[in-house]
């Protein structure tokens, strides 16, 4: 057990917290979801930097670290998506969850073949992640908050669904040889 991977581990721990706190029956609950959302955006970045900065990596953290990422999403969007219930929440968030399963999926089928290395994280799903996570924090604090918050969340919403479906078809591309290979 190291400091990247308790960190990990604390975002997951953090989840049924964000839930509690966006449903709390209070005036301040957006505001206390999003900070615990921040707190857990950053300890993704943070666990991530320690991890390669001191040689820190090991199995666990390659394992828990895009589970953690990818239950934070989803849960926070399946938040937004019913506090928001508009079909301009909802669609981009289908395609957001359609592609985290297709990629995680895809990733899986590669490591099987040993060609993981074909599918690793580029610069386009990072830049990816850090829209989806601006997109979430901004439409959870939302307008008890800020007006602002709104639009910023739609526009940070839309401009990583573009870049959702852009590093699906890079991941799609670069497996594509193997998906049409007559070989198994």
């Amino acid at each position: 057990m190291n400091i990247p991977n308790i960190l990990t581990i604390f975002r997951i721990v953090m989840i049924p917290f964000f839930v509690l706190a966006f449903y709390l029956p209070v005036h301040w609950n957006h505001l206390a979801a999003g900070l615990i959302f921040a707190v857990a955006g950053w300890t993704d970045w943070f666990d991530g930097y320690i991890a390669r900065r001191f040689n820190m990596t090991s199995p666990l953290g390659a394992f828990l670290d895009p589970v953690a990422d990818k239950l934070m999403v989803t849960i926070s969007l399946v938040l937004i998506v019913e506090y928001y219930e508009t079909p301009w929440i909802a669609i981009p968030s289908i395609v957001i969850i359609g592609r985290e399963i297709t990629v995680s999926a895809l990733r899986e089928w590669m490591a099987e073949l040993g060609k993981s290395a074909s599918v690793k994280v580029a610069f386009v799903g990072k830049a990816k992640t850090l829209m989806q996570l601006s997109a979430i924090f901004f439409l959870i604090l939302g307008d008890p908050v800020g007006p602002f918050f709104v639009p910023l969340g739609y526009l940070a919403l839309y401009i990583a669904v573009a870049l959702t479906l852009w590093s699906m078809v890079i991941y799609l591309k670069a497996a594509w040889p193997y998906l049409t290979s007559k070989e198994i």
